[in-house]
């Protein structure tokens, strides 16, 4: 004997004094399939008791030759109010959600958020917990930069002062290949590329403004 229906939301029960009918689910696999598949509820398995009303199968689904109503044999169940059965799981969870946040987590779950937020602020180094860690952030750059802004000026000084001797040194053999002093051809061995490839007297115009100038590189 049927007790409920299997749909969900439906609070139908059987009472011999309504005329609403129970009907089991079909013994043939794919039609017992489609019947779940209809019935939308998750991971529902029916067994030998399960049954659904008749509110929920349309009155051309019935036969009604006989002395009792059956269900025909491609009968399926369409009529469904799924709107109500979702309302009252959205509440459920409402209440739910109200519960757990009035309670104060503890144990692993406490330290699980713990480790959340300690991973959060290693990955977005870039968030301090108060202005005075980001100040002292701050000063501690612009230390740094003003430490490597000194560094690049003491390069730039040495690179002056190294193409000044370079263009002494120019002048000096290019001088003593003139006075035929050294062989024709020496400055092509031992100097650079860029320098022994200008005439004596661009050197003579260039040394003086080395004083300030670094020369460039072509």
């Amino acid at each position: 004997m049927p007790t409920n229906c299997a749909a969900a939301g439906c609070a139908t029960t059987y009472n011999k004094h309504i005329n609403i009918s129970f009907h089991r689910f079909p013994l043939d696999p794919k039609r017992r399939k489609e019947w779940v598949r209809l019935l939308r509820r998750k991971n529902f398995v029916p067994g030998k008791h399960t049954f659904l009303c008749s509110k929920h199968f349309e009155a051309s689904c019935f036969d009604l030759t006989g002395q009792t109503r059956r269900l025909k044999m491609d009968a399926v169940p369409t009529i469904f109010d799924f709107c109500t059965h979702l309302k009252s799981m959205k509440l459920k969870s409402r209440h739910l959600l109200k519960k757990n946040n009035n309670c104060t987590p503890t144990g692993p779950s406490n330290l699980k958020s713990n480790i959340s937020s300690q991973q959060v602020l290693l990955e977005h180094s870039y968030a301090f917990r108060n202005p005075m860690e980001a100040k002292k952030r701050i000063i501690k750059l612009e230390k740094e930069i003003a430490s490597l802004r000194k560094k690049m000026k003491t390069c730039l000084q040495k690179e002056r002062r190294a193409t000044r001797r370079w263009i002494k040194a120019t002048c000096l053999v290019k001088n003593l290949e003139a006075n035929n002093i050294l062989p024709k051809g020496t400055s092509e061995h031992i100097l650079p590329t860029a320098l022994r490839r200008l005439p004596l007297e661009d050197f003579k115009i260039l040394e003086p403004d080395q004083q300030d100038k670094t020369l460039p590189i072509v």
